[in-house]
């Protein structure tokens, strides 16, 4: 006499498992909505922060800042910007008067997207300091555009004419020109890459020197890093 076989599981239907595989979906989207909403005042104001931090890095004596845009042909104060519109930033002293300009810039690197600020001096035509803002290049190499001290002092009294020029390391003699990275060529020639691209793109927007936007009041400016 053969022993009893155990009893086979129910099979499952097609339905119920589609069924449970669409609520597990629904409660995990569900959640990750919710996390996003809870996380995002606090995510905005830490990027609002940083970059206020990085304005008053790459334009050295900045007390205030406010936001600009270039609208019906000229650069004016705003508190928000719409979907289409680059702003830059003006900076200023304690007493308001205008110190220079931090200019967002973007554009590819070696592996994704750099985004960057850069300080501007109109009066001296000079890039006072730069800010990696965005960056995902290599751990270790290409990230050496904001770690490497060296490089990122390239930037402070950096001459924009005719135009910013990458040389090899050690190799820099004029005011326009850029030490490369070692090792991290391709990133540091795209930081040089993207400033010069943003500088054409600004350099007939910019009102002349003497004639920048004023420093509106506070309470108008409070807005300024949205």
């Amino acid at each position: 006499m053969s022993p009893d076989k155990p009893p086979e599981a129910p099979a499952v239907s097609s339905t119920r498992l589609v069924l449970t595989l669409a609520l597990a979906g629904l409660v995990s989207g569900v959640a990750i909505i919710g996390i996003y909403e809870v996380t995002l005042p606090t995510i905005t104001a830490n990027k609002a922060r940083e970059l206020r931090e990085a304005v008053f890095k790459v334009v050295p004596g900045v007390t205030q800042m406010q936001k600009l845009v270039y609208k019906n042909g000229e650069l004016v104060p705003t508190t928000v910007t719409e979907k289409d519109e680059q702003p830059v930033y003006g900076g200023y002293d304690a007493d308001g008067s205008f110190i220079g300009y931090a200019i967002p810039g973007a554009g590819p690197g070696f592996q994704d997207i750099i985004g960057l600020l850069y300080g501007y001096k109109p009066d001296q035509k000079v890039v006072t300091g730069m800010e990696i803002l965005e960056n995902r290049e290599t751990p270790g190499l290409g990230d050496k555009i904001y770690k490497d001290a060296e490089f990122v002092a390239n930037f402070k009294a950096l001459s924009v004419e005719p135009e910013i020029i990458p040389v090899k390391k050690g190799k820099k003699s004029l005011p326009n020109e850029v030490d490369v990275i070692t090792g991290a060529t391709i990133s540091s020639k795209a930081v040089v890459r993207i400033i010069n691209e943003t500088h054409t793109t600004w350099s007939t927007r910019l009102p002349q020197p003497g004639s920048e936007p004023l420093m509106t009041k506070p309470e108008q400016a409070a807005d300024e890093t949205k």
